[in-house]
């Protein structure tokens, strides 16, 4: 499984700071699902994938309808999914994921946090190969799940990890290659199981940087800044969290 999945232990970099952050993250997801696929989510997988994963963080199904109702407004801009790659201060790998209907506000933005804490905006594809992009699924069963033998038969359907969440012992993880999305998702809703949520994360590949406590400052200020920006959906860096 590799660095991607040791790297889990890690995922304290992803902070959303409130249920507000949240649910805006999650919106912008359902317009851009609902708009790629359709409105009906008995024919688009991942709008549906995405109402579960909603309502897993208990957004009001008002909310859910209006994300989806923006999809189909002549008056909504397009969101658009851009990709930011940079470096932050000691040499420390940035990723961003945005929604934007703004490019030339998003990247202005971008790179202005980027100068203002030591860092610097690159190119396109200059960090992007440091992270494996991965499908994530979390499912709940009704029925005693044996994890070992769920495991071997999600094989087949690009699985690449299954075990039990720590944080509750009733969920399931499933991690497997972005391509797999569909097969895993097929999988899990034609056997029953329960869809906490559903989504896409992604892992550093390379041993993550040890920052010293003193040094972490601006890096933590950058991602701060980063995490409050509207356009901003994901933040993933190299920095390692653990003294």
């Amino acid at each position: 499984m590799g660095r991607a999945f040791e790297f889990r232990k890690e995922r304290k970099f992803k902070r959303w700071g409130n249920m507000a952050r949240v649910f805006t993250r999650i919106g912008k997801e359902i317009t851009i699902a609902a708009k790629q696929g359709g409105t009906d989510p008995n024919g688009n997988p991942r709008l549906r994938t995405l109402m579960q994963t909603a309502k897993s963080e208990n957004m009001p199904k008002e909310n859910v309808e209006r994300a989806i109702k923006k999809a189909i407004e002549k008056d909504q801009g397009d969101y658009k999914e851009v990709v930011y790659e940079g470096y932050g201060p000691h040499g420390v790998a940035f990723l961003i994921e945005t929604a934007t209907d703004n490019t030339n506000r998003t990247v202005a933005n971008i790179r202005s946090y980027f100068n203002k804490f030591g860092g610097a905006l690159g190119t396109s594809g200059s960090v992007e190969f440091m992270f494996d992009h991965k499908c994530v699924f979390k499912i709940k069963s009704d029925k005693p799940i044996d994890i070992e033998e769920l495991e071997f038969e999600l094989i087949d359907y690009g699985a690449e990890d299954v075990f039990q969440d720590d944080d509750d012992t009733d969920v399931i993880n499933i991690y497997g290659e972005y391509t797999s999305f569909n097969n895993l998702q097929k999988y899990i809703e034609d056997h029953g199981y329960q869809m906490v949520s559903g989504g896409f994360e992604r892992f550093p590949n390379v041993e993550l940087k040890k920052i010293a406590p003193d040094d972490r400052i601006d890096l933590n200020k950058l991602i701060d800044k980063l995490e409050e920006d509207e356009d901003v959906q994901n933040v993933y860096h190299t920095m390692s969290m653990e003294d």
